[in-house]
């Protein structure tokens, strides 16, 4: 066997950003298989770098990537810095590329001018298509908490990191705190139990809604609730859950939506009632006042919960990752689909700037 290229975990560039892909622990099993894995210092990142040296791991300045030799596979979760012009290797990340999301373009176009390749972990899946390695259940959790939290009196400073137990702790109800009806759409999937689970912590028993009831929408019963978790991902166009009139509705009850997908900006958006993401600063957005309807739509949730979100995550991807490294990436291979969805995505995408540039 040749040797494994290594894996090089780079930093997260978001302030709030706290995840990793890979735990300390997880990084000595890769290392312990032949696997040398570089990681770049992020103070913010939960775990320190200290726990990877300790692990076998080699040590990295941050945003060194952009100089490692060009065979090394560059591990990450959310977006890159906006330098590199030309992106030269192969990065494991969820790109959001795919469905006409803010900045696709301009990231397809980076891969193409270095020859490098997206390998997103949204189009990690199996045989059946079903995700290998997800944060969703995590996001489902600290959403739906935040938007109990809301619900109940609001959220009056910035969220901060912290860990279940805590999050938990402020959830159990209090006498004074309103009766909510909260309804969780996509309930059967990873974020749609974690959304239940969170609201069962909170002391709420959810109306759980999935593809039987989302199918043929009872629009009034959904807007008879207090509280809303949108936790299904839409791959394909298909008629919204709500949309600007729906909430002109008269006696509406519905006060607080909690948007775990965050898809704004793309066609498959099921919630075009907002036009951009919440942030860490102000989670909250008040879309109307008369009735009052608040809006929560933080685009990486998980990261209130960042260590137990980060383990979860780094132990579904590791056999990805150790597979990947010794060469496991035939065309029949989740990172062999993931490879070919990328460059159809990018056929596709240099065809239309053909196009354009054809008519001007």
């Amino acid at each position: 066997m040749t040797d494994a290229p290594q894996l090089w975990m780079r930093r997260e560039t978001r302030p709030h950003e706290r995840r990793a892909p890979i735990t300390p622990e997880d990084a000595r099993r890769l290392v312990a298989a032949g696997v040398p894995v570089t990681v770049e210092d992020c103070p913010q990142r939960v775990f320190p770098l200290s726990a990877y040296l300790a692990a076998g791991c080699r040590p990295a300045a941050p945003d060194a990537w952009t100089g490692a030799p060009r065979d090394a596979v560059v591990v990450g979760l959310k977006e890159l810095p906006d330098g590199p012009d030309g992106l030269v290797h192969r990065h494991v990340m969820f790109g959001h590329a795919y469905k006409g999301q803010p900045g696709a373009a301009r990231l397809l176009d980076r891969f193409a001018a270095g020859g490098g390749v997206l390998l997103d972990l949204e189009e990690l899946t199996d045989d059946l298509g079903r995700r290998l390695a997800a944060f969703g259940y995590w996001a489902g959790y600290a959403g739906t908490a935040l938007a109990v939290l809301c619900a109940r009196g609001g959220i009056t400073s910035p969220p901060v990191p912290t860990t279940r137990a805590a999050l938990d702790a402020s959830l159990e109800r209090s006498p004074g705190d309103p009766e909510l009806r909260a309804l969780v759409l996509g309930a059967l999937g990873r974020c749609g139990r974690g959304a239940c689970d969170a609201l069962t912590a909170a002391g709420l028993d959810p109306v759980r809604w999935d593809m039987a009831e989302t199918r043929d929408l009872d629009r009034p019963a959904l807007l008879a609730h207090d509280l809303l978790v949108n936790a299904v991902l839409s791959t394909v166009p298909a008629t919204p859950f709500l949309t600007p009139r729906d909430l002109d509705t008269p006696h509406r009850r519905l006060t607080t939506v909690c948007d775990v997908t965050c898809d704004v900006g793309s066609e498959c958006n099921m919630l075009p009632i907002y036009d951009a993401v919440t942030t860490w600063e102000q989670p909250v957005r008040r879309l109307l006042d008369t009735p009052p309807l608040d809006l929560i739509a933080l685009d990486n949730l998980p990261s209130l919960l960042p260590e137990e979100a980060s383990t979860d995550f780094s132990a579904a991807l590791l056999p990805q990752l150790l597979a990947l490294a010794h060469g496991r990436n035939d065309p029949a291979s989740p990172w062999g689909r993931c490879a070919a969805r990328f460059h159809t995505a990018l056929l596709t995408d240099i065809d239309r700037t053909s196009e354009r540039t054809g008519r001007e």
